[in-house]
């Protein structure tokens, strides 16, 4: 199967003012799945075979763009160098409600009245608050190597980790198509465990296609953190979740995941061994598994300790 009949057709929806890209994976039916990539990442970073995996389990996948990301609305012009005071509180040309309700006007598009809400990164983050914002849209949440969404601006600092902030922020590439690769293949290549190092050829092919939508945006990313939260405490959350990290995750701190699970009643935290801060095909069967039983186990009891999944 070629990646132009995996899915569909990009096809857009409007959000008040937004419009949002998303497209939709393979064959219909099954149990609707809801991905949501990371800050300021296109859609095009779900790797082909992560959706498979989820498929063969019986989702039916849906990915979409956030505000300013990849084919979906842009804020303002682009701007190529990132500076540290994209880190700091401050004022947003938008809301994280307003991130919540884009992903539900995408499940309206669909058809869908209930959906798993997959998210990673802050992706992840967007997820926990949709769960929060609109719970009679959530059938389950997973929250892949996120922090929780109610730290907010500087709360949220401690659950970085500053040594790639620092390299992401300062770390300089030439203007244009090629730079953007160039810095994109960067930090895909930092994001990854040593353990299970970045497929530089699958990430190429997925940041060229991103890419293809529109150039990378450091003031884009600045607007979605600035993005600030205003609703429900994650403990608030009462749909079943699975709480997922990357045990060499070089961004997000492991007591990050914690905290999530630990806000949560009934959470289950699993922890990737060898795993950074990405989606190596080592854990496509694990996560697809891991979410399948989400869904499909009624009584679920709260865990105190992470489980280490030992794979198939």
């Amino acid at each position: 199967m070629t990646d132009t009949d995996t899915w569909s057709p990009t096809t857009y929806v409007r959000s008040g003012d937004v419009e949002l890209a998303y497209d939709r994976f393979g064959e219909r039916g099954g149990v609707p799945l809801l991905l949501m990539m990371g800050l300021a990442i296109s859609r095009f970073w779900w790797p082909d075979g992560f959706c498979q995996a989820l498929a063969d389990q019986g989702f039916d996948v849906v990915r979409y763009d956030q505000r300013d990301t990849g084919a979906s609305t842009r804020f303002s012009h682009t701007v190529r160098h990132g500076h540290w005071r994209m880190l700091r509180p401050g004022a947003g040309a938008y809301t994280a409600e307003d991130l919540a309700d884009d992903a539900v006007a995408v499940l309206d598009a669909v058809g869908w009245d209930r959906a798993v809400v997959f998210g990673h990164s802050l992706g992840g983050v967007v997820a926990q608050r949709v769960a929060l914002r609109h719970p009679d849209r959530v059938r389950a949440l997973v929250s892949c190597d996120a922090p929780p969404s109610d730290a907010v601006g500087y709360r949220a600092l401690r659950y970085l980790r500053f040594g790639l902030v620092a390299r992401n922020v300062t770390k300089r590439h030439p203007a244009g198509h090629a730079g953007d690769v160039a810095a994109s293949l960067a930090i895909a290549k930092r994001m990854a465990s040593p353990a299970n190092p970045c497929d530089e050829t699958a990430a190429l092919e997925r940041i060229v296609r991103g890419l293809e939508t529109g150039p990378r945006d450091m003031a884009g990313i600045g607007r979605q953190l600035h993005a600030r939260w205003q609703g429900a405490r994650l403990r608030q959350i009462q749909a079943p979740t699975l709480v997922l990290q990357g045990a060499d995750d070089p961004l997000i701190r492991m007591s990050a995941a914690r905290a999530v699970a630990r806000e949560i009643r009934g959470a289950k935290l699993v922890v990737l061994d060898g795993i950074g801060h990405d989606l190596p095909p080592v854990t496509w069967p694990t996560i697809a598994r891991q979410t399948r039983q989400l869904v499909t186990t009624s009584v679920r009891s709260h865990r105190d300790q992470p489980v280490r999944d030992p794979g198939p």
